[in-house]
């Protein structure tokens, strides 16, 4: 049995919970001011019974408002125009109109709430706007498998056929058993836990940090003292054991970002499941709340694969999977991510979305004055304004001399190796950039999909025959900064043309 979609078709019932849930979050971010207004306006007699009576009020008020949302929300698909139709709204009515072809990508997704009431949440992006485009909180994991078939089988074609959705839906449906062809990948909780230790050490630090110095302020706030002033360290820690109180507070500095690092991995990316879909790959996963996507080739801008010194040595590496965006700055939010996986397991996606694997092909490397100029902005000037204050340092942190060697040490290992590693190779089918000091990336695009060219040269760089390229998709672009400008220009107009004789659609 299969739902006519011709027809305009409301969420589930359960759908009125939702909306309520979301519209109560909306509502207490909006009136929060007045809540504490109220607390300290008014006397104790006066809160009892405007208590109760807001309460009433306000869970009616919502209460309304989620079942006006939930009544006048509705989606069908006008076959006639080939076009996805959602009409929404509590006093303003809004209509909605997607052309089916222009749908970039559809999300099945089920966070904790959504669970306990057993709905799924599905999403439809286009690359043309900043947000999704349509929104859909509540309804079956039956109705959603059916119209993401719909509204991604009707790609490339006028007109859709009812036996390729019932189809889809036997398939992905977690009911049916999967033919074994559609069997691909799992990524294992092992894998998960390599990349949680591995992975991410620095913006875990800075979420630690960040979480510190809230719980500092919020100490100082109450208690008026600053624990972090030297004063007060004293009188904590005695100068005989400072040392071991600094390994300490190193040794659980590592032990908490790694912790977070597992944490967020395993939740976010537990029960990793890929499989194959006609041509297209089906992801699956998440802990409290799983997310469903669908990564088809054609529309693949960007593919990235990080990995450092020891995932190389575990043997797994991280992929990311880039498809058009509405800018750069949204790559991020819409990027999928494949953590764990390991070479043969890496290699059988490449060829699925490039049917072949990627190859490296004709190297090209920046020139030395890119380490100088990158050294002297990171090393150089830090150290200028270092010699002009290191007087006044110098009372404050006897030790800073140490400090700032092993500064100029680390920083200068990271320049030097992140150097060593940009590298731009080309060949016929593919452009891939590699950069990176310690997590080492290589950014894989296909000639085809490039939107936009920019070189530049400066002026004093005209004698030395050095200049920099940008590469622009509508998955994001890569830069490769001082090589060889007569070798770029070659490449520049080889990829012009081929972008302009080409027929690829890379949407």
């Amino acid at each position: 049995m299969t739902t006519d979609f011709n027809q305009p078709q409301r969420q589930s019932i359960a759908g009125v919970l939702i909306m309520f849930v979301f519209s109560l979050q909306g509502f207490v971010k909006a009136f929060w001011p007045i809540l504490l207004l109220w607390i300290y306006k008014f006397n104790d007699a006066n809160k009892s019974y405007l208590l109760i009576g807001g309460i009433v009020f306000f869970i009616a008020m919502v209460g309304l408002v989620s079942y006006l949302k939930y009544w006048n929300f509705t989606f069908y698909i006008d076959q006639e125009n080939d076009e996805f139709i959602i009409n929404e709204g509590v006093f303003n009515k809004t209509k909605t109109t997607i052309q089916l072809h222009k749908i970039q990508q559809v999300n099945i997704n089920q966070s904790l709430l959504q669970k306990i009431v057993d709905v799924y949440e599905l999403d439809v992006d286009t690359a043309g706007s900043n947000n999704k485009e349509v929104n859909i909180k509540a309804i079956t994991y039956e109705l959603a498998l059916h119209l993401k078939g719909r509204l991604l089988e009707n790609e490339g074609s006028k007109e859709f056929r009812e036996e390729d959705s019932i189809n889809v839906v036997a398939t992905l449906s977690n009911k049916n058993k999967a033919k074994s062809e559609s069997k691909f990948i799992k990524i294992s909780l092992v894998s998960l836990l390599k990349m949680g230790v591995t992975s991410n050490y620095i913006k875990s630090f800075f979420v630690l940090l960040a979480f510190f110095i809230t719980v500092f302020d919020h100490i100082k706030q109450f208690t008026g003292r600053n624990i972090l002033n030297g004063e007060n360290l004293e009188d904590y820690i005695e100068e005989s054991t400072m040392v071991t109180a600094f390994l300490s507070l190193f040794s659980f500095v590592i032990l908490a970002v790694i912790l977070i690092n597992l944490i967020k991995i395993v939740f976010t990316y537990f029960n990793y499941k890929i499989t194959r879909e006609k041509g297209s790959l089906l992801l699956s996963y998440g802990l409290l709340n799983t997310k469903t996507t669908i990564v088809k080739p054609s529309k693949v801008q960007m593919t990235s694969i990080t990995q450092n010194f020891f995932q190389k040595k575990m043997n797994v590496l991280h992929l990311r999977i880039n498809q058009a965006t509405s800018g750069e700055k949204d790559n991020h939010k819409v990027a999928i991510e494949i953590p764990g996986c390991n070479e043969p397991e890496k290699e059988a996606i490449l060829k699925l979305l490039f049917n072949k694997i990627p190859e490296k092909g004709i190297m090209l490397k920046p020139n030395y004055r890119k380490l100088g100029f990158t050294a002297f902005l990171t090393i150089g000037l830090p150290l200028l304004v270092f010699l002009f204050t290191r007087k006044l340092l110098i009372a404050e942190l006897p030790q800073v001399d140490f400090l700032v060697f092993f500064g100029v040490v680390f920083l200068g290992t990271i320049q030097f190796f992140s150097f060593k590693n940009n590298r731009l190779f080309i060949n016929k089918d593919f452009i891939i950039l590699q950069n990176g000091a310690w997590d080492v990336t290589n950014r894989i695009i296909i000639p085809s999909k490039i939107q936009a060219i920019t070189t530049s040269q400066l002026l004093w760089y005209k004698n030395s025959n050095i200049g920099s390229l940008t590469l622009h998709t509508a998955g994001g672009k890569i830069n490769f900064q001082l090589g060889n400008f007569t070798a770029i220009q070659q490449y520049v107009n080889l990829w012009l043309y081929e972008i302009e004789t080409s027929d690829s659609n890379w949407m």
